[in-house]
């Protein structure tokens, strides 16, 4: 039997000067086009621009690449479409799609002034989480001159500092400036001596724990924690070890991908020490999650037994509590 094409376009509303249509003859494909209909209803409640202006921005108007409303719709929509990890933003940068549905003017990027963000229409992770309270987080400080302490950081693409920053929920506790020469972690374990033993002078027996991403998944730090009964949950960078330990769950997770063209995700727990680095055995919770783009593992490690939290409300409403706006 014939395949019955369908030639008819969708016109969605236009995006400035640019034209957003639905076709059906192939073409650049992907399994997003629902966002189109999201992005309908926020055009007509305007529920992201009010949800926007609840932020003050502080920033340099003259410094910034991208507002607050568009950075918070950047968010929403991932979230919406299942992209829950700041993480994922570094690949969705450049995803004309998302770009469309965040109202950037110049959804292809090619357009972008910022040598950061050449040819990207989007935010990467760094932004976004500053945007967003964390726990422990270290992330760049672009730097336009020859400032004393001024080095080139790899990752970041650009000389910059490496501050260090703590957060209690709204409650900034440390913003350090520091050269980018350095581990991300460096000057944790001081910094968390000094708040630590100030919060137990006024609260003694109150319950503490931190959360931070891989950059801060350190022995020295969570030896720390262990000797002061602090608790911790830390993203745990993945390696071919790990990988191989949630095998079985990433091979189901897609088989439930396939039938149902959603995102799946299956989450495990077990007891994993590194080689070299860790003294001890520690609980490390496995995310094996199954994407339109493919396989996205992802880890934790935490000192929280499975007695006080599951797996699954472990990894989403703790650690990913730490992106929370």
């Amino acid at each position: 039997m014939k395949t019955e094409c369908k030639s008819k376009q969708i016109k969605f509303q236009e995006l400035g000067s640019r034209k957003v249509v639905g076709k059906f003859d192939g073409g650049k494909i992907t399994s997003d086009g629902g966002g189109l209909l999201l992005r309908e209803i926020n055009r007509r409640t305007n529920v992201i621009k009010n949800f926007s202006q609840c932020f003050t921005d502080y920033r340099d108007p003259d410094s910034i690449e991208h507002t607050v409303a568009e950075l918070v719709s950047q968010r929403v929509f991932g979230l919406a479409l299942g992209y829950e990890d700041l993480n994922d933003h570094d690949l969705l940068r450049s995803d004309p799609l998302l770009a469309v549905l965040c109202e950037k003017e110049d959804p292809t990027g090619t357009s972008r002034k910022c040598p950061r963000d050449k040819g990207k229409a989007l935010a990467g992770k760094s932004a976004l989480n500053r945007l967003e309270l964390t726990g422990l987080d270290a992330t760049d400080d672009p730097l336009h001159g020859n400032q004393e302490g001024r080095f080139f950081h790899g990752y970041y693409r650009s000389y910059c500092y490496l501050p260090l920053y703590i957060f209690c929920e709204d409650h900034l506790l440390c913003a350090r400036l520091r050269p980018s020469n350095i581990d991300a972690s460096e000057g944790t374990v001081k910094e968390l001596e000094r708040i630590i033993s100030r919060i137990r002078k006024t609260w003694p027996d109150v319950n503490i724990f931190i959360r931070g991403d891989s950059g801060f998944c350190r022995e020295e730090i969570m030896g720390w924690c262990e000797a002061h009964s602090v608790g911790y949950i830390l993203g745990l960078a993945k390696n071919h070890r790990l990988n191989r330990m949630l095998k079985e769950d990433l091979v189901d997770a897609e088989l439930m991908y396939r039938t149902t063209g959603r995102a799946s995700r299956i989450y495990t727990d077990f007891f994993y020490q590194t080689l070299k680095t860790w003294s001890k055995p520690r609980r490390v919770i496995g995310k094996a999650e199954y994407l339109q783009k493919g396989p996205n593992p992802r880890f934790v490690v935490t000192s929280i037994s499975g007695e006080k939290m599951d797996t699954g409300q472990l990894y989403e409403k703790l650690y990913c509590a730490r992106g929370d706006m």
